[in-house]
């Protein structure tokens, strides 16, 4: 064979190549680690706080379903369609007594003075007109926790044993909606 017909050789030497398949690696392996907790999952024991600083702690609610819904202010319209069916199915006592609703807003963009303030003053307000509270991720450490993407919509359905029962991003398609409004009536009534 003349070495006008020899397959090309590589010109970086084995410890490069060896170092491109270790960063190729990872990159996968942390991509991997960035996918939404499975159905069966037990759910991690995250901390996030209101806007004035009282701590909700996810172990606290054990025993209820918890409904998690995890948006920041740019996804926070991907899902009203399911909002506003939760808020129907709310309207009985009964599901307001027995669901936990954990509104979290990812404010991890937010957290520097003076602009922390006024991002308090918001989510108060937004608390008060949707009439829940709405917590807050300063640090993004509950989006870590629970390997939530960040500005896209999150929906977590956790169970009374404190498994995750559904996990999704983006906007729920219909059947995911009555998916998830079915297992929320299931944990309720039995």
């Amino acid at each position: 064979m003349d070495m006008l017909n020899c397959p090309p050789v590589s010109r970086r030497s084995w410890p490069a190549r060896l170092l491109s398949v270790a960063a190729l690696s990872v990159a996968l392996l942390s991509g991997a680690a960035l996918a939404l907790p499975s159905e069966g999952d037990r759910a991690p024991n995250a901390r996030v706080e209101d806007a004035d600083g009282r701590v909700l702690q996810m172990k606290a609610l054990r025993g209820k379903p918890i409904l998690i819904v995890y948006e920041d202010k740019d996804s926070a319209t991907q899902n009203q369609a399911f909002k506003d069916a939760l808020a129907k199915l709310a309207k009985g006592d009964r599901y307001r007594r027995t669901i936990a609703l954990a509104a979290i807003a990812d404010v991890s963009s937010y957290d520097f003075w003076p602009v922390k303030g006024f991002v308090k003053d918001a989510i108060r307000e937004e608390s008060r007109k949707v009439g829940a509270t709405i917590y807050c991720d300063w640090d993004g450490s509950f989006r870590a926790a629970y390997r939530l993407r960040r500005g896209i919509s999150n929906i977590i359905l956790v169970g009374k044993n404190g498994q995750v029962l559904f996990a999704a991003e983006g906007a729920l398609k219909p059947e995911a909606q009555r998916k998830v409004i079915g297992l929320l009536r299931k944990e309720v009534e039995g």
